[in-house]
């Protein structure tokens, strides 16, 4: 009987031994399960666009996408690699950095609501743009007829982002603004059998979405994993920008844009309020270094001989255009040519300087990715095209997205996506060849060549069906 409850009571313990051991090895099996998923990468937030850089194209982008009624359900990611935008203060002075607005980017504007932001802070409307030459009485004047509207608008490139951003924060709940977000490499569709795209930032956090947007400029990381050829040139030129004080009389409202084309390189005025104009000039490396240098009043001195100074001419050019202004009926340039007004000072720390050069992707789009503003194009400041060459970028972008969406189109689909490449080709590439055309023309004191862009120049200002198609495709 002993033996037998011995043996019962080892049994027994056998058996709670073994419920044991089992509990144990279940619970280090669960350990070691939430050991392991604790220590992998956590899964990538997905979202459906992801737009790469947060400046004036990207941030207008990320608003146009929420105010489309077609797009405002997708979740959109804003990667901006500086800290929070500051917002713009109307009472400041006015800034260096600024745009020329043409019309169609007004029409952007307007279209998601940010117009009516800035038209309430400040912006100089342009009413007349005159262009001429230094070495020949050459000029041409835009303006439309009676000054019924405006050329463009001056407006500082910080009002801009203030009034997209606006729109951003009070009206779309779908976009996402991540700052000081730096993107240290990109994923497209397709490589290692991803499904996505893909964007690691710099502090290791990393995304997935549907269509990766490059705004992220002239060095795009987005462009370069596209594997996309670039031509681009380095002009050797640098621009130098101010804010200047103008020496104004009577009721001068100061509204037009003045353009010179000098020796070393076209030099800029442009209006921003009645007594102040932004400068833009574009010249050598070593004389822009000599002009970042000088003192306030030799500075301004330079700024009036380079609009007022009389280059050396050239005979055969002054006889050419004189018989070309005689067939035309008119009594020669000379007699149209007005001055800008004179400037009187430069605001202090208002000077800086910025590169010169051109730049186009051969293409805008792969399967899961596409470019927008300077990560495509890049032009020359000569003629205000840059920026509204971006903004015209993000109207068919948009269009091409809602429409393809509203097809059924996946948003990174490749063959919806080369419909916005070739409306951008179409509209981009006249732009910039002539753009590019501008500054090798005028780069050169080559007598044939002052005679043949000065009879081009003078051509067209004689010419209105000339004329009025440079206007359409400049002032948009």
């Amino acid at each position: 009987m002993l033996i037998l409850l011995c043996k019962n009571s080892g049994a027994a313990a056998a058996t709670q031994v073994r419920s044991i051991t089992k509990r144990l090895l279940a619970t280090a099996a669960a350990d070691k399960t939430t050991t392991t998923t604790t220590k992998s990468s956590p899964a990538a937030e997905h979202f459906d666009i992801i737009i790469g850089g947060g400046g004036l194209v990207g941030t207008t982008l990320a608003a146009a996408l929420a105010k489309n009624a077609t797009l405002a359900d997708k979740k959109v990611l804003l990667l901006e690699g500086a800290g929070p935008f500051k917002g713009f203060d109307v009472n400041a002075p006015y800034q260096n950095r600024v745009s020329a607005i043409n019309r169609n980017s007004i029409e952007l504007f307007k279209s998601i609501d940010a117009w009516q932001h800035i038209e309430a802070a400040r912006c100089k409307p342009v009413k007349q743009m005159q262009v001429w030459e230094s070495n020949s009485d050459a000029l041409i004047q835009f303006q439309h007829d009676n000054f019924a509207s405006d050329v463009a608008c001056i407006i500082e490139n910080d009002l801009i982002l203030d009034a997209v951003y606006a729109r951003v924060r009070d009206s779309a709940p779908n976009v996402k603004v991540l700052n000081q977000a730096r993107i240290e490499c990109v994923g497209l569709p397709g490589a290692a059998g991803a499904p996505h795209s893909q964007v690691k930032l710099q502090d290791g956090r990393s995304y997935t979405c549907e269509l990766l947007i490059g705004a992220d400029g002239a060095n795009s990381v987005v462009r370069k994993e596209m594997g996309v050829d670039v031509f681009s040139l380095n002009y050797e030129r640098m621009g130098l920008v101010a804010t200047l004080d103008l020496n104004t009389e009577g009721d001068c409202d100061n509204s037009v844009a003045w353009q010179r084309f000098l020796p070393s390189g076209p030099i800029a005025l442009l209006p921003l309020s009645d007594k102040q104009s932004s400068l833009v000039w574009s010249t050598t490396v070593p004389h822009a270094k000599q002009l970042l240098a000088m003192e306030p009043a030799q500075f301004v001195d330079a700024l009036n001989e380079a609009f007022c100074r009389q280059y050396p001419r050239v005979d055969v050019v002054d006889k050419a255009l004189q018989a070309l202004n005689a067939f035309f009926g008119n009594s020669g340039a000379q007699h149209q040519r007005q001055y800008p007004p004179r400037v009187c000072g430069v605001q202090e720390r208002s000077r800086a300087t910025f590169p010169l050069g051109f730049l186009h992707a051969s293409s805008y789009v792969c399967n899961g990715a596409a470019l927008v503003g300077d990560a495509a194009h890049r032009v020359h400041p000569l003629a205000g095209q840059g920026v509204n060459l971006g903004f015209g970028d993000v109207r068919i972008l948009v269009d091409t997205l809602a429409t393809g969406a509203y097809a059924g189109f996946k948003l990174g689909d490749t063959q919806h996506l080369i419909k916005y490449e070739r409306k951008c080709l179409a509209k981009n590439v006249p732009i910039m060849v002539g753009v590019h055309g501008l500054h090798t023309l005028y780069s050169t004191e080559f007598s044939p060549v002052v005679l043949m862009r000065s009879l081009g120049l003078q051509l067209t200002q004689n010419f209105p069906p000339i004329k009025n198609l440079f206007m359409k495709s400049a002032m948009g």
